[in-house]
């Protein structure tokens, strides 16, 4: 059972936000769990309920991985036959960087990566900001305070955000990993939330 936009508006815009709002709850739980599991916690089936839960009634295939072509302006996102590959190594840089790179370098990867692969249908934006939030977070140790989280504050500051996961991609597209200028947006968004304690 879904509903499109386009035939109640107010409705879908409602399942939205309480979508992220129980998105948010499960994500909270998913930390905590983190936090006791280390880096072996993270793995596609944090991602598949992250996903299912953001795009309840609203898409048909939250918490799978795409089985079709996708499009997002100039960028195109990898073959959909290999989007299980493409996440499997993936998950397994982000096991494998886990102590080696710091929290927001982690979690800029995390970000700019599951964008980059793009491997659902509806609400990878949801679920990559939620994935970043999850590597910060259990990476750094606790879950962060603040007023306003980290996945707000990057929507907020959609035109830096866009233009990170542009310099990634072209560097990427070049033949080199750099998402220093994602991380380095990553941070000053962090401190902002950290300096924002109620």
């Amino acid at each position: 059972m879904f509903i499109l936009e386009e035939e109640d508006k107010v409705l879908y815009n409602r399942i939205q936000e309480q979508n992220l709002n129980r998105q948010y709850e499960l994500l909270t739980n998913c930390i905590e769990i983190g936090l006791k599991k280390g880096a072996i916690a993270f793995d596609k089936y944090l991602l598949w309920a992250l996903n299912h839960v953001a795009v309840a009634n609203i898409s048909q295939f939250g918490g799978r991985f795409r089985r079709e072509p996708i499009y997002i302006g100039d960028h195109r996102p990898p073959h959909f036959k290999d989007v299980d590959e493409w996440m499997d190594r993936f998950i397994s840089t982000v096991q494998e960087n886990w102590y080696i790179w710091t929290e927001t370098e982690l979690a800029a990867y995390g970000l700019w990566r599951l964008n980059w692969i793009h491997p659902f249908i509806e609400g990878n934006g949801r679920t990559a900001r939620a994935t970043c939030y999850y590597l910060l977070c259990v990476r750094s140790g606790a879950l962060l305070p603040g007023r306003k989280i980290l996945p707000e504050r990057i929507k907020d500051n959609r035109s830096d955000y866009v233009s990170a996961l542009v310099a990634a991609d072209a560097a990427w597209d070049d033949g080199h990993l750099d998402f220093s200028e994602m991380e380095e947006f990553l941070a000053r968004l962090v401190e902002a939330q950290l300096l924002d304690e109620d």
